[in-house]
């Protein structure tokens, strides 16, 4: 196994640490090809300018590497001056420590921006020492902290193993929850309806009759994700953002760039009236999870959000043989749409002690709760047979 150099570097841009020295570490078996830590999505969002120090996202990549000069460790790293598009909520710890003379902005974030989307942060190169290498790269977030004057430095939406390893290192460990969809090797979507309980089965069936009648829909990847598609598509995001939270974080470039570069990682399920577009689900393909992201519509229809988001997805997760379908942020009206709570992770290092424990004391008490309301939904309001569980 080769050593690494106790260093780290700061990159501006992930241009810079170049696309095959990334891929190379990202490739590693075991984080199952997870595109949002792929250097084409996270290059896209810097060229489109969506992440950019004026959109409060400045870019400051780490990378390690061996003795030979290799790059064998890098994390997606950015300096935050507002605590917008993470789904990590921290505004409250932002407001109480301003309130005492403190200065919470800028922070630091290892993350996938605007995608609530669980995968590695700590990126190692198969066959590098992992643990070495990840030691490395929190050791050189934390001294980027205190030389940016940062408050802090968290990790959102790790993989356990790299959260559980950061506990270990000291950094405050913050649990939350998710609902996924999970292939019980299901040969087709009539398979897991069947898995369910003769309530649900019906009320699922009813609500997919009633969001397609009269609708043409389609599962879009590849080649047919045409220009003319994403300005559909875009109508959609842009309603939908502007609804929600009154500023999208994503631009009319960036869906061309993920077109151009990441088609066939890249599924479009779109909903057509007499041959106009009127509603649309964004999801992304990984080595072994189908990422729900973005959905809009220009026509309200009853349950389509449903059918295109949720539905649709597991038949095209069954079709590919995945093994689950993230569905996103939020929503617990998805349980009864056979997503059930699954738990996701942030870790914190803060660097002023008098905002360290109080926040540390709050995960503590979190994590309880968490732990337990995701016990109690899915015990409460699975729709599983109770047989199947």
């Amino acid at each position: 196994m080769t050593a690494l150099k106790a260093e780290v570097e700061v990159h501006q841009r992930i241009a810079e640490i170049g696309r095959e020295a990334w891929d190379l570490c990202a490739a590693a078996p075991d984080y199952a090809a997870n595109p949002f830590v792929s250097f084409d999505f996270l290059n896209i969002l810097e060229e489109s300018e969506c992440v950019s120090p004026r959109a409060g996202w400045a870019p400051r990549h780490l990378s390690a590497r061996d003795e030979t000069g290799q790059v064998i460790a890098v994390m997606p790293l950015y300096a935050k001056s507002h605590s917008q598009g993470e789904y990590i909520f921290d505004h409250g710890w932002a407001e109480a420590y301003e309130r005492a003379g403190g200065r919470y902005y800028p922070k630091l974030v290892a993350a996938a921006p605007f995608s609530p989307v669980t995968g590695p942060r700590l990126i190692v190169r198969d066959g590098a020492d992992r643990d070495a290498a990840r030691s490395l790269l929190l050791l050189g977030g934390m001294e980027l902290c205190h030389r940016l004057g940062a408050s802090g430095f968290g990790v959102n939406f790790p993989i356990e193993s790299e959260w559980r390893f950061m506990g270990e290192q000291g950094m405050l460990l913050r649990q939350n929850q998710q609902y996924h969809w999970l292939n019980a090797s299901y040969a087709a979507f009539d398979d897991f309806l069947g898995a369910l309980s003769s309530g649900r089965r019906k009320t699922i069936r009813r609500e997919r009759r009633e969001a397609a009648a009269g609708l043409d829909i389609f599962q879009l990847t590849g080649a047919d994700l045409t220009e003319s598609l994403w300005d559909a598509f875009f109508a959609f995001y842009m309603d939908t953002g502007s609804r929600k939270w009154g500023s999208p974080y994503l631009n009319r470039r960036f869906f061309s760039l993920l077109g151009e570069r990441m088609a066939d990682k890249v599924v479009l399920i779109m909903a057509a009236r007499q041959g106009r577009w009127i509603a649309g689900a964004l999801n992304l393909i990984g080595g072994d999870c189908l990422f729900g992201r973005n959905w809009g519509c220009v026509e309200d229809v009853p349950f389509l959000h449903f059918e295109l988001c949720y539905y649709q997805a597991i038949e095209f997760a069954i079709g590919r043989g995945l093994a689950r379908v993230e569905a996103g942020a939020q929503g617990q009206h998805k349980i009864s749409r056979g997503y059930l709570p699954s738990p996701v992770y942030s870790a914190h290092f803060i660097a002023d002690p008098a905002l360290r424990a109080p926040v540390a004391r709050f995960l503590e008490e979190e994590r309880r709760a968490v732990e337990g309301e995701m016990d109690w939904l899915a015990e409460e309001f699975s729709p599983y047979r109770k047989a199947t569980l």
